[in-house]
This record gives C-alpha cells, sequence and structure tokens, in this order.
C-alpha cells in the first residue's frame, strides 16, 4: 500500500518517523524544502518524550508522481483547496485520505475528493517543531491508552477504516469510533481551550494553568462548546476513561474546580509545549484560529448560543495577526472572567 503523510510540521514528521520505523514505508511530503532536505539527509528526528532518528523519504509536492493509496492530511486547513487540488491527480478512484487536522474538516476535504475518499480523525497527542529535521514529541505516549480517534463521516466501521487504522497502529493504539464527529468536537474544544489560549497570550501550556485567570479562562472556552456540542446533536467521548463534558462545568464552585482540576491534569503532561498556531504568530504567518475557535462561534450562531470567550480568542488572534495587538501575556487584561470578579 503506497502511504504518504502531506504536512509534515511536528505532527506529521513524529507520525512519519514512527511509521517507518515500525514498518508502514511511508513517503513525508511537505513544502518546506529546508526540512525536507534534512529528513532526507539526516532522517526525522523525534526529541524529549522520545528519542528517535528514523530514515525517511521526503519529498516536496512538486515532487510527487504515481498514485497514493492512503494520505494522511496534516496540513493547515487554511491551505485545504490549494492542497487538495494539488493532490487529486494523484488519487485513485479507491484512494483514501484520512483528515488528522485540527478543526472539524471532514466535509470540506470531501467537497474537493469526494466522500467515499474521505475518512477523519484525531490526534491525541502533542508535539513542537523544533528546527528542519527534529520536532519534539511533547508527550509521553507509552502511558496513553489511545493515540488517534478515527471514523467514517456515516459512522459505519468497515474494511477500509479498518485499514486505516492498522497503518496508525504503527505508532500506538487506534480507536475506531462510530461518533467521529461527537470525537471532532472533543478535539475541538481542547483546541480552542489551551492552544486557543497559547495563541492569544504568547504563552506555553504550562505557563496557561500556572496563571489562575488564564487558567479559569479554559473552562470558560470548554463550556461554551461543551452547550453548542450538546445542542447540536453530538456526544463527546470519553477521554482517558474520563467525561470531559465536565471540562465546561461552570455551574456551581464544585463543578468549576472539577473542570480546572482535569485540566491541570492533562496539560501538566505537556507543559512546555506552545501550539502551533502560536508558532505561526512567532513566524508571521496566519493561524487557523478560523477553524478551531471561530468553528465554535460559527456554530453558536446556528443553535442561538453566545460565546463570549471564543470570540475573544478570535478577535485577540486577528488583532496578533493584524499587527494591532502583541503577542503577550497581557492580553488576559480582556478576558472578564465571572469566577475571579
Amino acid at each position: 500500500m503506497r502511504t504518504a503523510i502531506y504536512g509534515c510540521g511536528a505532527m506529521g514528521t513524529v507520525l512519519g518517523a514512527y511509521m517507518n520505523l515500525n514498518g508502514q514505508e511511508t513517503i513525508l511530503i511537505d513544502n518546506y524544502v529546508e526540512h525536507v532536505k534534512a529528513m532526507n539527509e539526516k532522517g526525522a528526528r523525534v526529541v524529549r518524550c522520545a528519542d528517535l532518528t528514523v530514515p525517511v523519504t521526503a519529498i516536496t509536492p512538486d515532487q510527487m508522481a504515481g498514485k497514493y493509496d492512503l494520505v494522511f492530511l496534516i496540513t493547515k486547513q487554511t491551505a485545504n483547496k490549494e492542497v487538495l487540488t494539488h493532490l487529486l491527480p494523484f488519487l485513485h478512484e479507491n484512494s483514501t485520505v484520512c483528515t488528522l487536522q485540527n478543526g472539524v474538516p471532514e466535509p470540506g476535504v470531501a467537497e474537493i475528493i469526494g466522500k467515499e475518499r474521505t475518512v477523519g480523525g484525531t490526534i491525541l497527542w502533542g508535539a513542537t517543531f523544533i528546527e528542519p529535521g527534529i520536532s519534539e514529541l511533547t508527550q509521553d505516549i507509552t502511558k496513553q491508552d489511545s493515540l488517534f480517534e478515527i471514523g467514517e463521516m456515516d459512522g459505519k466501521i468497515g474494511d477500509r477504516i479498518k485499514q486505516v487504522a492498522r497503518a496508525l497502529e504503527k505508532m500506538g493504539p487506534v480507536i475506531i469510533t462510530d461518533n467521529l464527529m461527537g470525537a471532532r468536537w472533543l478535539k475541538v474544544m481542547f483546541n480552542s481551550c489551551w492552544s486557543g489560549m497559547s495563541a492569544a497570550l504568547g504563552c506555553t501550556f504550562g505557563e496557561i494553568i500556572d496563571n489562575h485567570k488564564a487558567s479559569a479562562c479554559l473552562s470558560y472556552i470548554a463550556h461554551e462548546a461543551v452547550s453548542i456540542c450538546s445542542a447540536l446533536g453530538y456526544q463527546m467521548p470519553l477521554f482517558w476513561g474520563q467525561d470531559m463534558t465536565l471540562m465546561g462545568d461552570i455551574g456551581s464552585e464544585a463543578g468549576f474546580k472539577k473542570s480546572q482540576q482535569i485540566f491541570h491534569q492533562i496539560i501538566n503532561n505537556m507543559r512546555p509545549a506552545k501550539a502551533s498556531m502560536l508558532q505561526d504568530l512567532e513566524k508571521e504567518k496566519l493561524t487557523e484560529i478560523g477553524m478551531i475557535n471561530g468553528y465554535i462561534c460559527e456554530e453558536g450562531k446556528k443553535v442561538n448560543i453566545p460565546t463570549p470567550f471564543n470570540d475573544k480568542v478570535v478577535k485577540i488572534v486577528r488583532g496578533i495577526e493584524g499587527g494591532e495587538i502583541p503577542l503577550s501575556m497581557e492580553n488576559l487584561q480582556y478576558f472578564d472572567v465571572p469566577e475571579l470578579s
């Protein structure tokens, strides 16, 4: 099976290293020429929570040739139209594209390449790009029950999704879900909280939970996501055996404390990590904020649920992108947290 990862930043590099290490020959495709060159010359290097250097074949998109049976899509959603249009000639009628992107990308991906070739899933671990050829795995994956949750858009569990799972299992355990949209909403909630706040405040995940007000904002962002997900008729799956909707329980003091406890439990495992959106801002690039916190805002309008905290994150990050707001922890001043008033 001819397999590729399209979009080899931090996540793609780590995944590609593990897949090739464990026998799933996988081509790594990325438009960062120096990164591609480094991986070809020195291998894909994974540091911190792992110590791997794996020989890989890496190419730029213009070097693609032939047809691919399975492609894992981990590019930024902002580039989907360009990327998927480029990818189309390299797919055959039975090819599968598994989007592991942030947000809820499946409908948009299916519009371009066809629903019959589209599956999706969420990555349940973190990574940070260090330099060409090197990415940092920010979680100890040996302690996790699952590293991926994947599924079909219609919830069916057949041979195709099982084949995708077998490829990802070269890195670690995979859950095949009949509740892809619920899983997607869970990941959107996670990303809107710590990735959104990391980008808005220009800080690591650990710095968020070390600041009482910033940490409190996480619970309010989650509350909006949980409320909208429920109103749309989706149910978030358990994570680490826990009901993650409790992250959005701000209805009582006990509920809020439990919410904060869950956030600290999860984020403590990836304290040094920076959101990929923050890394984009540091490089003066546009972010995926519209597909993460912005997605929650747009879906909230459909069910008449206000999203003041997600709105604020979007406004701050857009302001940073436009050069109107500095990349600073001082941006906490823009959040009005009832719990602290």
